[in-house]
């Protein structure tokens, strides 16, 4: 019989998208908060490769993520998603908004994929608990980034590959 051995730790990350740049700045307060100090930000990308969100978040969108210094356990992340999700409700509540004005969604890197949570379920999607599925989003390769047949447009692109990289690096470093 083979021996179970406990998962290794893992990367928190998350990405956040929203028009406006104190919707952002709430958000990463928070989420420093929550999990702690931040040891890399991405630079805010245009989101405009679907207009999924700009229905309830409006026009305008952008997208950043951040890389928590923290490891995790990888079978916490969907009790990450639900306080995420109460997060938004929190930030909407607090600028006085009758609508969502930003979507945050937590994953994290191993050494070989990155996974995010979602709430969504579809065919390739894996079940973790508490209504929150992983998705994997990609593969890291000895060449760089493996994109797959259900990666999202906007992380089929060139503009995410160097922050994602650049954290994976910051992991496999963390592990040592």
């Amino acid at each position: 019989m083979a021996e179970i051995k406990p998962f290794s730790p893992v990367k928190l990350i998350c990405g956040l998208i929203a028009s406006q740049e104190k919707h952002f700045g709430r958000a990463k307060d928070d989420l420093m908060s929550l999990f702690g100090d931040i040891d890399l930000e991405s630079v805010e990308f245009a989101f405009n490769l679907t207009e999924y969100y700009e229905r309830q978040l409006g026009p305008g969108l952008k997208r950043k993520f951040l890389s928590f210094r923290i490891l995790i356990r990888p079978e916490e992340l969907s009790e990450i998603k639900h306080r995420t999700n109460l997060l938004e409700e929190e930030i909407q509540k607090n600028f006085l908004e009758d609508h969502r004005i930003i979507n945050i969604d937590p994953g994290y890197i191993t050494a070989s994929a990155l996974i995010m949570a979602t709430a969504k379920d579809f065919s390739h999607r894996i079940p973790l608990g508490q209504g929150i599925y992983a998705h994997l989003e990609f593969l890291f390769s000895k060449t760089g980034l493996k994109t797959l047949e259900w990666t999202y447009p906007d992380f089929r692109g060139n503009a995410y590959r160097e922050f994602f990289l650049t954290v994976r690096k910051l992991y496999l470093q963390q592990l040592k």
